[in-house]
């Protein structure tokens, strides 16, 4: 789905070595960074994750026109929240900057695995991941009860393939209210745009859970589409290793500055 100029949560069909990687993967190198970062978010460990991702982006030969353009609101609310802790002190708006920075990083992480990773590929790498956590079980009214990691996998799937239908359907809606004839201002004022736009689309989501339960229901149910054969390969062991390179690397830049 292209908005703002950019493509938010599908892949973007190149061939390229972080394609082939396994979704697993870079779950698990996401997930490395976060804690990296949760840890130990100095700017030095910032910036050599922030070079990382840069390379990844480089490997992954994505356009340029790949990269979100975030609205003009979007950088006003973050330039007022830094003008909120000027009064209190140079630190408290460096501090500000860091989250904000760590932020962005984490999002273009995300984004990064949504770009290189078909949504078909996710669920299987979630399931796959999970499955430890099926031997956790608990036992209740003599029913034995185990994690549903399956189920859990499936939901997170289609919350992330539904998210773009769901930008998309309020982007048509937003245009055709601008459409509408203009009315009276009295009856101008008595609307609510957003509650409109809200209205709206809570009835279409409706619409497109239960068309996607029916597609679901037809091609087998949600075990389907955590039953898609897929597993890590000798590239994804590289990656891996390049993943922990960095991140020890990140550690030791700390230890020095």
């Amino acid at each position: 789905m292209s908005g703002g100029g950019g493509v938010v949560l599908r892949e973007v069909p190149v061939d390229s070595p972080v394609h082939r990687l396994w979704a697993g993967t870079k779950m698990i190198a996401a997930f490395a960074i976060s804690v990296l970062l949760m840890f130990i978010p100095s700017w030095p460990v910032l910036g050599l994750v922030i070079a990382f991702l840069a390379g990844v982006w480089l490997t992954a030969r994505l356009p340029l026109g790949t990269m979100p353009r975030f609205p003009w609101w979007f950088w006003l609310g973050v330039l007022m929240g830094a003008l909120i802790n000027a009064p209190v002190g140079l630190d408290a708006v460096l501090r500000y900057a860091n989250v904000v920075v760590f932020g962005f990083i984490l999002l273009g992480a995300s984004f990064l695995i949504a770009w290189t990773t078909q949504m078909g590929d996710i669920a299987p790498a979630l399931a796959k991941l999970g499955a430890p956590l099926k031997r956790i079980g608990w036992t209740r009214r003599g029913v034995r009860h185990r994690i549903p990691v399956n189920e859990w996998s499936v939901v997170v799937a289609l919350t992330l393939r539904g998210l773009p239908l769901l930008l998309e359907e309020m982007r048509i809606l937003r245009a055709a209210r601008k459409l509408r004839p203009k009315n009276s201002w009295v009856q101008q004022a008595a609307e609510n745009p957003l509650v409109d736009i809200l209205t709206a689309s809570l009835a279409v989501s409706s619409r497109r859970a239960g068309e996607l339960g029916e597609a679901i229901t037809t091609r087998g149910g949600t075990g389907e589409l955590t039953a898609r054969p897929s597993s890590p390969g000798r590239g994804d062991a590289i990656a891996l290793v390049v993943v922990a390179v960095v991140c020890a690397a990140a550690v030791g830049v700390d230890l020095l500055f």
